[in-house]
């Protein structure tokens, strides 16, 4: 084989391994957006399911504590916040005031022993509380996929595929507010 035979077929090699790589990268890069569009499905299903339940929360609270209208219209917009949510800032932002709504909803619970005992509050607890451990669950998938992205996004040679084509974006982590994390770290349990 002559000198010129053996370079193109060394050229031809190293093209084909470029073409490998890339397409290797570029499907890693498709793959990861689609596992944390999925997780950020799973996060607004989970949110949903919980707006779906606070209606029935408020209207049993309401029957023993009509007077706290305040705190019943807290919730409602806090529930609308969350359903209205595009982004994932906004869900978090939501997800703040809902949870300050659901406390003080719980709280005044504390207040009616009859309605502590009510069955169907307690399920509702019991529902609320299945579905707050699903988000939460759902949170640390999307987070970890997200981590997963946005460090493919800048490695070597992930970063040059996504110039090149410049389809994938950095993605926003579902997290608390830092004031709001020692107040999760100290907040007191509520038992029913």
């Amino acid at each position: 084989m002559s000198t010129g035979g053996i370079i193109a077929i060394v050229v031809v090699a190293i093209v084909v391994i470029l073409i490998a790589v890339i397409i290797a990268a570029y499907n890693g890069l498709v793959s990861l957006n689609e596992r944390v569009n999925e997780a950020w499905s799973d996060i607004t299903v989970q949110l949903k399911y919980r707006a779906d339940l606070i209606p029935n929360v408020v209207e049993t609270v309401k029957g023993y504590a009509k007077h706290e209208k305040e705190t019943f219209e807290m919730v409602t917009s806090a529930r609308s916040a969350v359903m209205g949510a595009k982004t994932v800032k906004q869900a978090a932002e939501a997800e703040k005031e809902m949870q300050t709504a659901l406390g003080r909803i719980f709280a005044i619970a504390e207040a009616y022993p009859e309605l502590k005992a009510n069955v169907n509050f307690v399920k509702l607890q019991e529902q609320l509380q299945d579905v707050e451990d699903k988000i939460q669950a759902a949170r640390r998938f999307y987070n970890a996929g997200a981590k997963e992205l946005n460090t493919k996004i800048k490695t070597f040679p992930s970063n040059l595929i996504n110039n090149m084509f410049g389809h994938f974006k950095k993605r926003e982590y579902f997290e608390v507010a830092e004031n709001e994390r020692a107040k999760i770290a100290n907040a007191p349990e509520v038992k029913f």
